[in-house]
C-alpha cells in the first residue's frame, strides 16, 4: 500500500514538472516592445523598450527595416532599452521590430508609425520671388483702388455744395 502512494505522488510531481517546464521556457521569452514616441518622422530618435528577462542578458539586439540592429541595454531585471535613429529615407507606414534574445528572434508587429515628411520652410510662398505678370497685377489692383477712392471722394464733395 505504501508503494502504491509512493509511485502515485513520484507521478504526480513528475507531471507537475513535466507541465511547468515548457512554461518556465516561455516566460523567458520577450513578452512585449514599446516604442517612445510610437510615431516619429524619418531622421527621428526612437526609445524601444523590451519586457522579458530574456532580452537582459549580454548579446540581445533588436532590429527593424526602419533601422539598422541595435544592442539592448538591460534596465533592471526584466526589461532593457535601445535608442534608435529612424532612418532618413524611411516610408511612411507601421513597422514591426525583430527582438534577438538568447539566440531566440522573435517579432513584434506594429511597435511604431514612421509619418511622411512635411515640406516646410517656404509658408506657401515661391522661392524665386514676383514674377512681371505678378507685379501687373497688383499694380492695376492699387490704380483701381485709388480710381475708386477719389471718384467716391468726388462725388461726396459734390453732395455737401447743394
Amino acid at each position: 500500500m505504501r508503494t502504491t502512494r509512493a509511485l502515485v505522488v513520484a507521478a504526480a510531481t513528475a507531471a507537475a514538472v513535466g507541465l511547468a517546464a515548457p512554461t518556465a521556457s516561455a516566460w523567458d521569452q520577450p513578452s512585449g516592445v514599446t516604442a517612445a514616441p510610437s510615431v516619429i518622422a524619418p531622421g527621428g530618435q526612437l526609445v524601444l523598450t523590451v519586457d522579458g528577462s530574456a532580452c537582459t542578458r549580454q548579446n540581445s539586439t533588436i532590429s527593424s527595416n526602419a533601422f539598422p540592429s541595435a544592442t539592448l541595454v538591460p534596465k533592471g531585471t526584466n526589461s532593457a532599452t535601445a535608442t534608435v535613429t529612424v532612418n532618413a529615407n524611411a516610408t511612411a507606414g507601421s513597422y514591426s521590430v525583430t527582438t534577438n534574445c538568447e539566440g531566440r528572434p522573435r517579432t513584434f508587429s506594429g511597435v511604431f508609425t514612421v509619418i511622411g515628411g512635411v515640406r516646410g520652410g517656404l509658408g506657401g510662398s515661391s522661392s524665386s520671388g514676383a514674377t512681371p505678370a505678378d507685379m501687373a497685377i497688383g499694380g492695376g489692383l492699387v490704380a483701381a483702388a485709388l480710381v475708386g477712392g477719389g471718384v467716391f471722394w468726388m462725388r461726396r464733395r459734390s453732395e455737401n455744395r447743394i
